[in-house]
C-alpha cells in the first residue's frame, strides 16, 4: 500500500487509486497517517474534523469512518481501537512523506559534505514527491494545525537544493526561479540572499542591490525589524565584490545604488468602495454577523484570520450576510472596500485575469491590454500585491467556485482582510476560519416575510402564511421572492399564493419574481458536481426529505454503497445535501431540502421528456 500526503491525500494499492470519499475519510486517514504509528486520540479526530464545535455525534462518526477505512484499505493495513483513539499500523507500506524526510536528510548531509551534485539530486527527487499543496483534501481544522509545518519543511528543502544548484553554478539557472519564490515568499531572508547571489554571478548587480533593499523595506514594514546576519553578510558581500563567480567568470566592477526607503504608497491613490449598497431590511443572522464583524476587526489589528469564509446552499443568503458584514466593518479598513464576483450569472468560475484586472481597475492600476497570457497574469499579480502592500483594505469575493487560485487574491498587506462566499466549503484557502450557514427557523422566515408584505396583511390569513413559509422552507431566497410577489399584488390574498405554491411540480415556477428565479439559482451548484454525482441527485429525487444512511441511498440507485457514499459526498460538499446525524448503527444519516428535491424532479421530469421527443423522431 502507497500513500500520499504532500498533495491530496490519497492511498493506492498495485498502482490503482482506492476511492476514498469526502474530506471527512481523507482527514481521518491523514491524521492517522501524520502520527507515525502512534495513538490518535478521539478529542483530536474530533477536532481535525468539526474544530471546536463537534456534533453530539462526534463518537459514532468517528467509529463509522473508521470501519469504513478498514473496509476499503484491506487487509494490509490494520486500524486498531486503543483507547483513547486509533492507531493506524501499515509495516509494509510507503508514505510519500517518510520517503521525502529521508531523501532530504540524505541530501542535507551530501550538501554538508561538498557533495553538491549528488545534494541538488536528492533533494530534487525530495521535491519532486510533492503533487500540489500538502493534505489538499482534508478539512480545513486539519489543514490548519499541519499544512504551515510542512510546507516549512518544503521550503526549507528548497533553500537546501538552491544552495546545492549555486555551488555547481546554475546561477543563470536560477534567477527566474528565485524571483518568484520572493515574491511568493517576502520575508524569507535566504532565499533573497540566494536571490542577490544569483543575480550578482549574472553580472546584474544593481538587481542583487534593489533585491536587498526591497527586503529591507518588507522586513521593516511587516515585522518591525532590520534584516538578519545573512542577508546582511550578502549584502556586503556584493558591495564589496566577494561573491565571487562559480562558472568563473569574473565579476564586474559594483557600482554603487542608493534606494528610497520611503513609503511605495502613493498618497492619492484611490480609495475604492465598490461593495454593493448595503441591504436595508436585513433580517436574521444576528449572531453571524456579529461573529464575522469581531473576526473582521481582529484580522485588522492582525490578531485574526487574513480570510473568512461564509458558505451554505444556494439561496441561503451568503453575499446578504456578507456585504452586510463589511460596511458594518469599513471602519476598520480606511484605504478601501473592494467587491469582485467569481463566478458567471450561470455559475461558471471567472478567469483569474478577469477578477484581478477588476481589482486593479478600481484600485487605480492601468491594466488595458492584459490578461491575456501567463505572463500577463503574472504581471497582474504582481501589480495586485503591490497596489495592496501596506493598505488596510477589505476585499469581498463573492462566488467562489474553487479555491485553488483563491490565496493569488490575498492583498499583499497583513492588515487587510478577505471575506469569500461559495456554496461549498473551501479547504485550501490559508488562515481561513468559515461561517456555514443554514436554512431560518420558522420565527425568522416570518420576520422576513412580514418586512415585504406587512404584518397586519400575515396576520390576517395566518394559517396561508404558515402555509407559504412552509412552501419556502426556511430559504430566505425563496422567502423574498414570495414576499415581493405578494407584495407587488397588495389587494390579493396570501391564500392565492398558498395555493399556487401547494402543487409540488409547479411550486419551483412559482418561486420566480423580478429576475429573481430559484431554479435557475440552484442549477450552478447542479452543474458544477462530478458528471456521477449529478446523475446520483436526480435519481434520487424520490427519496423524500426524511433522513436516510448511504444503505438506503444505495439500494435505491441500485449499486455498491461504496459508489453512493462517493456521490453524496459530492452532494454534501456541493451544499445539495446535509448530514444531519448518524442512525442506531452508527452510519452518517443525510437529508435533502425539499426545494432541493423538486429541483432534482424537475431534472429528472426534463430527462425523460427528452428521452420521449428523441424515441418519437
Amino acid at each position: 500500500m502507497d500513500f500520499q500526503v504532500l498533495g491530496p491525500v490519497e492511498a493506492r494499492k498495485g498502482g490503482v487509486r482506492i476511492a476514498l470519499s469526502g474530506s471527512k475519510v481523507h482527514t481521518v486517514l491523514a491524521s492517522l497517517l501524520l502520527a507515525r504509528g502512534r495513538v490518535v486520540s478521539d478529542e483530536r479526530l474530533s477536532s481535525m474534523l468539526w474544530g471546536w464545535e463537534p456534533p453530539a455525534t462526534a463518537g459514532a462518526q468517528i467509529y463509522t469512518y473508521m470501519s469504513r477505512l478498514r473496509k476499503l484499505l484491506g487487509d494490509d493495513v490494520e486500524i486498531d481501537r486503543r483507547p483513547p483513539g486509533y492507531v493506524l499500523r501499515a509495516p509494509h507500506s510507503t508514505i510519500d512523506l517518510l520517503e521525502f524526510e529521508q531523501l532530504d536528510r540524505e541530501g542535507r548531509q551530501a550538501l554538508g559534505r561538498g557533495r553538491h551534485l549528488e545534494a541538488s539530486t536528492q533533494l530534487s527527487r525530495a521535491l519532486g514527491l510533492w503533487r500540489g499543496a500538502a493534505l489538499g483534501n482534508v478539512t480545513e481544522y486539519l489543514a490548519g494545525a499541519e499544512l504551515a509545518r510542512l510546507e516549512e519543511l518544503r521550503l526549507h528543502t528548497l533553500e537546501s537544493r538552491v544552495e546545492a544548484d549555486l555551488e555547481l553554478g546554475r546561477h543563470e539557472q536560477l534567477t527566474a526561479e528565485l524571483t518568484g519564490l520572493v515574491a511568493e515568499f517576502p520575508l524569507r531572508e535566504k532565499l533573497r540572499a540566494q536571490l542577490m547571489t544569483a543575480f550578482y554571478r549574472c553580472g546584474q548587480q544593481a538587481d542583487a542591490l534593489h533585491t536587498y533593499h526591497e527586503g529591507r523595506k518588507v522586513l521593516d514594514e511587516q515585522l518591525g525589524i532590520e534584516p538578519g546576519e545573512a542577508l546582511g553578510a550578502t549584502y556586503q558581500a556584493v558591495l564589496v565584490g566577494s561573491l565571487g563567480t562559480k562558472s568563473g567568470a569574473p565579476a564586474r566592477t559594483v557600482v554603487s545604488a542608493s534606494y528610497a526607503d520611503g513609503d511605495p504608497r502613493d498618497p492619492y491613490e484611490p480609495r475604492p468602495a465598490t461593495l454593493p449598497p448595503d441591504i436595508e431590511d436585513f433580517i436574521g443572522r444576528e449572531e453571524e454577523l456579529a461573529a464575522l464583524c469581531g473576526q473582521l476587526a481582529e484580522s485588522r489589528k492582525g490578531g485574526g484570520p487574513r480570510a473568512l469564509l461564509v458558505t451554505g446552499m444556494a439561496g441561503v443568503g451568503k453575499t446578504a450576510l456578507a456585504v452586510r458584514a463589511a460596511h458594518r466593518s469599513a471602519v476598520h479598513f480606511p484605504d478601501g472596500q473592494l467587491f469582485a464576483e467569481l463566478a458567471h450569472p450561470d455559475g461558471r468560475p471567472k478567469k483569474l485575469a478577469e477578477v484581478l484586472t477588476v481589482l486593479l481597475r478600481a484600485l487605480g492600476a492601468p491594466v488595458d491590454g492584459m490578461g491575456r497570457g501567463g505572463a500577463d497574469l503574472d504581471e497582474l499579480i504582481r501589480r495586485y500585491r503591490t497596489r495592496t502592500a501596506r493598505r488596510r483594505l477589505l476585499v469581498v469575493l463573492d462566488g467562489a467556485v474553487d479555491s485553488r487560485e483563491l490565496d493569488l487574491l490575498l492583498p499583499g498587506s497583513a492588515e487587510a482582510a478577505v471575506l469569500i462566499t461559495g456554496r461549498a466549503r473551501l479547504t485550501r484557502v490559508a488562515q481561513a476560519r468559515t461561517t456555514v450557514l443554514t436554512p431560518f427557523e420558522r420565527d425568522t422566515s416570518y420576520e422576513l416575510l412580514a418586512a415585504g408584505v406587512g404584518r397586519r396583511r400575515l396576520l390576517a390569513e395566518p394559517d396561508a402564511t404558515n402555509e407559504v413559509l412552509g412552501y419556502c422552507g426556511g430559504l430566505p431566497l425563496a422567502v423574498r421572492i414570495a414576499g415581493s410577489r405578494l407584495a407587488a399584488r397588495p389587494h390579493w390574498p396570501v391564500s392565492w399564493l398558498a395555493s399556487r405554491l401547494a402543487d409540488p411540480e409547479q411550486r419551483l415556477r412559482e418561486l420566480s419574481y423580478g429576475g429573481l428565479e430559484l431554479g435557475r439559482v440552484l442549477l450552478p451548484s447542479v452543474r458544477q458536481l462530478p458528471r456521477q454525482a449529478g446523475r446520483t441527485l436526480v435519481r434520487l429525487a424520490g427519496i423524500g426529505t426524511e433522513p436516510f444512511p448511504a444503505q438506503r441511498a444505495a439500494r435505491h440507485l441500485a449499486e455498491p454503497e461504496s459508489a453512493a457514499e462517493e456521490s453524496l459526498e459530492h452532494l454534501v460538499d456541493a451544499a445539495l445535501l446535509d448530514i444531519c446525524g448518524v442512525d442506531r448503527l452508527g452510519r452518517p444519516l443525510y437529508r435533502f431540502h425539499e426545494l432541493v428535491l423538486l429541483f432534482a424532479e424537475s431534472l429528472a421530469s426534463a430527462h425523460r421528456e427528452r428521452e420521449r421527443s428523441t424515441a418519437g423522431r
